[in-house]
Parts: structure tokens; C-alpha cells; sequence
């Protein structure tokens, strides 16, 4: 199969719990299983979606500095924290419901608040228009490192405290 669909088959797998990676790795030695460990070696032990997973390749392949699943203080766990001063969340359908738009506006308000900029990317981004996704995280990068904006400073103050 195809680098990127071998991937989604094996992430999908291991994250239902119906195989291990140690076990496919194990299965997996020698030089003509190289292909076979390169996926291994993407998957995410605790993706919570295909997007996640999809994305997280494109960023690593364009060498951005990537953590997966960070926790922000009054924000919550985000997707991903490019280079420390971006978030990207990658958002499916389950996103478009009233209630986690919501959620999901008050999260990039307090991320903001926080001193972070926020992008949100969606199926049709991260499966038809990965190029366009990772250019625009690059292009919002640069406009940081000009200056353009003034985060990084935590500012953000918890209005429940």
C-alpha cells in the first residue's frame, strides 16, 4: 500500500486496541521490512483522529517543531503546539454541532488570551489540501518571527479564578 494509506490502516488498528506496535514491529525486522517500520515509526499511540495523524506527517515533513496533545492552562489539551506559539487543531464533523463551535470559539479566545496564535484546519484541508495547510502555518510563522504580532507572552488570566 501506499505510504500514507498503510498508515491510517496500521493508526486505526492500534488505536482500537486490535493489534499492538510492539507487536508489528517485532514482526517487522530486517532491511526488506524498512518501508514497513518508516510507517510504524508515524503512528501516534493516542491519535484521536485520522486528521491528527495526516497532519502530524505533513508538519514533520516540512520540519516544523511539532507537540502533539498539549495541555494549556485555560485552554485544555490542543491538538498541536507548532514551534510553541501556534496552535493547530484539527477539527471532523463532530466539530460543526452548535455546542462545539462554541467551545471550540471560546478555546481560540483564551488561546489567544494566553499569548497563542490559533489555526483550525478541517477534513477537506488536511486530506485534499495539505500543502495549502502546512504553507499557511509556515506563512503565519514567518509573520510572527517579522514581528507582526505580539504573542508569546503569557497573558492569560483564568476569569473563573
Amino acid at each position: 500500500m501506499p505510504e500514507l494509506e498503510a498508515l491510517v490502516m496500521v493508526q486505526s488498528a492500534v488505536g482500537s486496541g486490535s493489534i499492538s506496535l510492539d507487536f508489528l514491529y517485532a514482526k517487522c525486522h530486517g532491511r526488506r521490512n524498512g518501508k514497513a517500520r518508516s510507517v510504524l515509526d508515524l503512528v501516534i499511540p493516542r491519535a484521536d483522529s485520522v486528521l491528527e495523524v495526516l497532519a502530524n506527517v505533513y508538519f514533520a515533513r516540512a520540519g516544523l517543531r511539532v507537540r502533539r496533545h498539549v495541555v494549556i492552562p485555560g485552554v485544555g489539551e490542543v491538538d498541536f503546539l507548532v514551534e510553541e506559539i501556534i496552535v493547530v487543531e484539527t477539527d471532523g464533523s463532530t466539530h460543526f454541532e452548535p455546542k462545539a463551535v462554541k467551545r471550540d470559539q471560546r478555546r481560540n479566545n483564551r488561546s489567544l488570551l494566553g499569548g497563542y496564535l490559533v489555526l483550525r484546519y478541517y477534513y477537506d484541508d488536511v486530506m485534499y489540501t495539505p500543502e495549502a495547510m502546512v504553507a499557511e502555518v509556515q506563512a503565519v510563522l514567518d509573520l510572527w518571527r517579522r514581528g507582526a504580532f505580539t504573542a508569546g507572552t503569557e497573558l492569560y488570566v483564568d476569569p473563573f479564578a
